[in-house]
């Protein structure tokens, strides 16, 4: 998820620790500025999770 508008990008990861579980991290122009706090137990619900955060940032949330 990147556009000129938006410096964000959304990185979903699967978790080795423990199995089965995902993870993200949202990058802002390039450079790591937001993980999640929380794992997610499929790659859907880390996707949803980590969309709502940009969601909340480009809305003005920033950290």
């Amino acid at each position: 998820m990147s556009n000129s508008a938006n410096p964000y990008t959304l990185e979903i990861a699967a978790c080795e620790r423990p199995a089965g579980h995902f993870t993200w991290a949202i990058r802002r122009n390039g450079k790591l500025f937001q993980r999640a706090d929380r794992l997610q137990t499929t790659e859907e619900a880390a996707e949803r999770s980590g969309l709502a955060a940009i969601e909340k940032l480009l809305n003005g949330h920033d950290r």
